[in-house]
C-alpha cells in the first residue's frame, strides 16, 4: 500500500508491510497419508479466525520444509485463494470435511493476483512450500489428519 503525501520533501511514502507479529498463529502436528500407506508429517500453523484466514502466509521470507499452514473454513464451501503479498511459492491442497484431498494447486506464483479455485466445496486448505507435493508424491485422495480436522462435529 502506498500513501502519497502532498507537499512532503519525499513524494512517496510506502507504508511498511504488516509484520508477522500483527497476526498470531498457534500450531499443531498434521499427517498426510496416501492410500498406499505412506505417511508424511508436518507442523502446521492454524488459520482459524477471519484475520488469520486473510493474512495466511503473507510477508514470510521462508518456511521450514516440514511446515505449512492449515486454513479451516468452518464448513465446506467453494474457496478462492490468491498469492498477493505472498513471497513464497506454495503448493495448496484443498480438503473436504473429512480431510481428504480433493484438488491440488502446485507452484502457486508469489505475488500473483490470479484466483486459485478449490474446484468445489472444501473445508480446509493446506499450504506447503512449492515442490513438496511433487517431492513426496502427494495426490488427490490422500488424507490429512490433525487435531483441528478431527475436532469437527459430524465426522
Amino acid at each position: 500500500m502506498a500513501l502519497f503525501l502532498v507537499g512532503a520533501p519525499v513524494p512517496v511514502f510506502v507504508a511498511p508491510a504488516m509484520s508477522q507479529q500483527a497476526v498470531k498463529f498457534s500450531s499443531e502436528p498434521l499427517s498426510i497419508a496416501s492410500p498406499k500407506g505412506e505417511t508424511h508429517k508436518f507442523t502446521v500453523e492454524l488459520a482459524l479466525t477471519e484475520p488469520q484466514l486473510e493474512y495466511g502466509l503473507m510477508y514470510r521470507d521462508s518456511m521450514p520444509a516440514d511446515h505449512g499452514m492449515l486454513f479451516d473454513f468452518g464448513a465446506p464451501r467453494p474457496v478462492m485463494m490468491w498469492m498477493k503479498n505472498t513471497k513464497l511459492a506454495l503448493d495448496m491442497l484443498f480438503l473436504d470435511r473429512n480431510g481428504v484431498v480433493t484438488h491440488i494447486q502446485e507452484n502457486a506464483v508469489p505475488y500473483s493476483e490470479a484466483i486459485i479455485s478449490s474446484g468445489g466445496p472444501v473445508a480446509y486448505v493446506i499450504e506447503l512450500n512449492a515442490g513438496i507435493v511433487r517431492k513426496l508424491g502427494l495426490a488427490v485422495g490422500d488424507k490429512a489428519t490433525s487435531a483441528t480436522i478431527s475436532a469437527k462435529p459430524g465426522k
